[in-house]
């Protein structure tokens, strides 16, 4: 029994399959994780350093050079890229694709701790990081106040961190531009000389007068319990009046020879929120969190931490996923309005309601059954995801089409019973649509075989397509046939309403002029070969000669809602001549740009870029595109014209 025909005569199982695939796909629908792109998974490792006081050329020859020979000795690497600056160095290893990247950086973590004695000791112990896309900021924070920068900083880490930290799917809260607090000594050189101390006794007299004391074991009972003496710091006054010397009797403090100062740490980094002094916040996200969810819940928490703490003000500067959610929000509008035109276009030709809801059934089962297989292949709904989709929703009803007309031939040409022409009409141009389907499915099979960026894009959009089309297939050849056979015993009616017979004898009079012109062009063409020929040879050769012209590129540019002005000055700068002049940036750009919403400037190092403290950049948030005549591309050209040559010494 061949599938057509065990779905004639099985109707009530066919239906609950399909009934069960459509609630699988329902509830796996509801359960994919978005994003605006497929896990990209980089085999690329960082080893980075720092050798606090070294010149860039002392941390290219004693690190930077000695970790790039360690390095190369790991196998599968295809390039090193490195980079030196003051007390610090970073080496880039890329490996070929296809590395698993967590054991290569378990290679590379084992070479570099065995050959640790070839750095100076005075190096930090390098720390080995993946590159991973899914690791950048989810939601980037502004934080102002008017408190004291140091206890805003202090604020930040103990309470507000903690907040966000908490939140499910949240991997990382980074604080960039805050105020450390710190403990300054300042010895007097003449009161040390005089008494004659040596620096090694006073660092090791403070040093010992702020550690916790073990004074031994009390027994109580069954218990044996541990007993210390708290000795740390936890004012000034016991700082000033640790005992560092004893001279003729009398006992020397550290007050005495020193000021004991309460200050911050020397700032490599100013943040400006929206003009005025803050922070900044990094939220990064796990690597299978969903992004849009993420981001929901951090809005949610900011506007928790502004109402419970009004000393603060939390803004969010980039939001990632509202531009995700809007950028799969249009995709799928594209799906749906591509889905309803198909439906459209099938009434206008077929002209009867009945058969193109048999047909257009295949549309959304064949989608909820692509649903469900990407939530049990771990894929996410993202725009190569979605993309596949709107690529094949047309196609979905093609071989539905194709066994729907011949079971209405097999009934109405040659009059037989309803069921019996849907068993025959489907099997017969069953070997056709298989081929057909096959045939298209093996133009996207290849790209789930390509290695790179391009093949991790590409793949779960072939895999798409292949479940979409294989789906449509399994409805054309199961439920089209089960379905004819029950609604379509009876035929076409003739008490259809004004409307609608208005719009099916337009149609039919389309079609009837359509066919016409086709016959006539048609026999021209058969009149006139060679220059048929000449013409479609003409027409490719034109095509072809165009191809060079076309631009080529990575993704094209889209609006994610920011504009971001990035500045460099010579190395060495200083970080308040950097900050003046990356004020006068702010001071053209800022009114040229009415969409902006806030702002946020970082001037010094970064982050993900320590040792170029002479770098500014300033990041702003737009209002939604549909709010605005400019597009951010276009408004980063005119700023970019706008600062050319304005700000002196700044690139």
């Amino acid at each position: 029994m061949n599938l057509p025909e065990f779905s004639v005569h099985r109707p009530v199982f066919i239906t609950m399959v399909f009934l069960m695939v459509l609630v699988i796909g329902s509830i796996s629908l509801s359960r994919l994780q978005i994003d605006m792109l497929p896990e990209i998974e980089m085999p690329t490792l960082s080893i980075r350093t720092q050798f606090e006081g070294a010149s860039p050329e002392i941390m290219e020859r004693q690190v930077t050079q000695v970790i790039e020979e360690i390095a190369a000795t790991v196998p599968g690497v295809e390039e090193i890229s490195s980079d030196s600056s003051e007390g610090r160095s970073n080496v880039r290893i890329r490996f070929a694709w296809g590395t698993d990247i967590d054991i290569a950086a378990l290679d590379v973590r084992s070479v570099v701790e065995d050959e640790l004695n070839e750095l100076p000791e005075e190096v930090d112990r390098p720390s080995i990081r993946k590159f991973d896309i899914s690791s950048f900021p989810v939601v980037l924070l502004g934080i102002s106040s008017r408190l004291d920068p140091v206890d805003l900083t202090q604020l930040i880490e103990d309470e507000i961190r903690y907040r966000f930290s908490r939140i499910p799917g949240v991997a990382q809260v980074d604080i960039w531009g805050g105020y450390d607090r710190e403990i300054r000594i300042e010895l007097d050189p003449d009161r040390i000389m005089a008494l004659g101390l040596p620096l090694d006794q006073i660092i090791q007299a403070v040093t010992q007068a702020n550690q916790d004391q073990p004074t031994g074991k009390l027994e109580q009972g069954r218990y044996e319990i541990q007993l210390r003496a708290p000795a740390q710091f936890t004012h000034l006054d016991q700082i000033r009046n640790t005992v560092v010397a004893h001279q003729d009797g009398a006992a020397v403090t550290l007050g005495q020879i020193a000021q004991v100062k309460d200050t911050y740490e020397k700032l490599t980094r100013i943040i400006r929120v929206n003009g005025e002094p803050g922070i900044r916040v990094a939220i990064r996200k796990q690597s299978q969190a969903n992004t849009v969810d993420v981001a929901r819940r951090v809005l949610e928490e900011i506007d928790a931490v502004n109402a419970a703490m009004p000393q603060v003000k939390i803004i969010p500067v980039i939001n990632q996923g509202n531009f995700i959610q809007r950028s799969i929000a249009n995709v799928a509008r594209s799906v749906i309005y591509g889905g309803g035109l198909a439906v459209l276009i099938l009434l206008f030709f077929l002209r009867t309601v009945r058969s193109t809801v048999v047909i257009s059934l295949a549309i959304p089962i064949s989608m909820l059954a692509t649903f469900a297989l990407m939530f049990f292949f771990n894929f996410t709904l993202n725009l190569m995801t979605l993309g596949g989709l709107a690529l094949g929703v047309g196609m979905m009803v093609d071989n539905s089409i194709v066994v729907l007309e011949n079971i209405f031939r097999h009934r109405d040409e040659h009059d037989k019973p309803p069921d019996i022409a849907s068993k025959q009409g489907a099997m017969e141009v069953a070997p056709a649509i298989l081929a057909s389907t096959i045939t298209t499915l093996v133009i996207f099979l290849p790209l789930i075989f390509v290695r790179g960026v391009s093949g991790i894009l590409f793949t779960e959009m072939a895999y798409v397509i292949i479940f979409s089309l294989t789906c449509s297939l399994l409805v054309a050849l199961s439920l089209v046939p089960m379905l004819t056979s029950r609604l379509l015993g009876i035929k076409k009616r003739k008490n259809t309403g004004a409307v609608v017979s208005f719009f099916f004898s337009l149609s039919e009079s389309f079609f009837v002029q359509l066919s016409h012109r086709y016959s006539y062009v048609l026999s021209k063409a058969l009149d006139h070969r060679g220059v048929t020929l000449l013409i479609t040879a003409a027409a490719l050769g034109g095509a072809l000669m165009l191809v060079p012209k076309i631009g080529t590129e990575f993704l094209p540019p889209s609006d994610e809602g920011e504009v971001r002005i990035s500045g460099e000055m010579e190395v060495g700068t200083r970080l308040n001549l950097v900050d003046r002049q990356s004020r006068q940036v702010e001071a053209i750009a800022f009114p040229a740009i009415p969409e902006m919403i806030s702002s946020v400037v970082s001037v010094g190092a970064s982050g993900y870029r320590p040792g170029r403290s002479a770098n500014t950049e300033i990041r702003m948030a737009l209002t939604p595109a549909a709010q605005r005549t400019r597009s951010n591309v276009a408004i980063a050209h005119d700023l970019r014209q706008r600062l050319s040559g304005q700000i002196p010494g700044m690139e």
